[in-house]
């Protein structure tokens, strides 16, 4: 396991990377299985080292350069097409990081993130409001859940939002829906942010991740009520 109680400040180094390749390896290894071809774990690898890596711009470009691969092909399918078990990679994560960060302080926090676009094709992009440029803006916005305490912070769970341009019931929606793979559960209605925080707060609940407080800003307000259900007692 990588070591306990280090909160990283900025970008490690490619030497720091190197000395936990070990760690990493073991790491990787251990979500072999939810992979199912070789070539989906080596891509895992490589996504992961560059990304903990110097690169500046964590773009496929970038990463595939790294990687020593000629284009970012390779990692492109494996993000869009290779087959896995994605909640399963999900939740394995998550219990890695309740192992390695669960203190008596320990938080879940819920917010959203937006990443602007400028094309109509990535999933769930449309125009929307997005806290990263506080405005209305072509973006693609997630809620996320992290897991904090003295010990460390990491991202556990994420559910992306689709919006009315995504989630609906005509031919349109479906079609955009499953050329870019989204499940068919997701396509048919909107699921508010809140609903989607309230999701990951049930996930974490039923894998009993231990926290004192649940946080979320006052756009998730409807949380507090189900967040203060979470610590009272379970039968």
């Amino acid at each position: 396991m990588l070591p306990l109680g280090v909160v990283w400040a900025g970008e490690l180094s490619e030497s720091d990377v190197r000395s936990l390749d070990g760690e990493l390896e073991a790491l990787c290894a251990s979500v072999d299985d939810v992979f199912a071809r070789p070539a989906s774990r080596e891509n895992l690898r490589a996504m992961v080292r560059g990304l903990l890596s110097e690169v500046p711009r964590k773009n496929m470009w970038q990463l595939a350069e790294f990687a020593g691969h000629p284009n970012p092909d390779r990692l492109q399918g494996f993000l869009a097409k290779a087959a896995w078990d994605a909640d399963e990679f999900r939740d394995r994560v998550r219990a890695y990081a309740v192992a390695a960060l669960a203190a008596d302080d320990a938080v879940l926090i819920a917010d959203e993130s937006g990443d602007i676009k400028k094309g109509t094709k990535t999933a769930g992009v449309q125009r929307q409001y997005t806290g990263t440029a506080g405005r209305i803006e072509n973006a693609q916005v997630s809620v996320c859940l992290s897991y904090g305490s003295s010990r460390g912070r990491t991202l556990i769970d994420r559910e992306l939002y689709l919006g009315r341009v995504w989630a609906g019931t005509t031919t349109e929606h479906e079609r955009r829906c499953a050329e870019q793979g989204i499940p068919p559960e997701r396509a048919t209605t909107v699921a508010t942010k809140p609903e989607l925080a309230r999701r990951m707060l049930e996930r974490a609940l039923d894998a009993s991740v231990p926290f004192t407080y649940f946080l979320a800003d006052e756009a998730l307000e409807r949380l507090v009520e189900a967040a203060e259900r979470s610590r009272a007692p379970r039968a």
